[in-house]
């Protein structure tokens, strides 16, 4: 896996202005928590999408598509959580299952090198 500088600083420029956006927009004691929940989810993946390439032309398609999906999920997932009170284990099991599915998929596509 090889990760373009310019487009992974652009990633987690982009994933910082959504998380700081999602802070704003929270009301509770939880804005720490959802902010910095929603930038490594957001970051990670965006990263993936647009920063990093991987040996095949295939495995790398396969997985921006991947995380493209995924980047989507966590957005809408953060939203919701950025507009309703919630528990802070609601948010960790959440966010952390689908981050976990997130890296066995892309793991696995990487694996299969094709």
């Amino acid at each position: 896996m090889k990760i373009n500088f310019v487009q992974t600083i652009i990633a987690i420029v982009v994933s910082l202005l959504i998380a700081y956006g999602l802070y704003s927009f929270h009301g509770s004691e939880n804005k720490i928590l959802l902010s910095a929940g929603s930038f490594v989810f957001l970051a990670v993946t965006l990263i993936i999408a647009i920063g990093a390439s991987f040996e095949l032309p295939r495995t790398t398609t396969n997985v921006k598509v991947v995380s493209g999906i995924f980047f989507a999920i966590a957005l809408i997932s953060n939203l919701i959580f950025t507009f309703f009170n919630f528990s802070v284990p609601s948010y960790f099991i959440t966010n952390g299952i689908l981050l976990l599915v997130f890296i066995l998929i892309a793991y696995s596509i990487n694996k299969a090198k094709q």
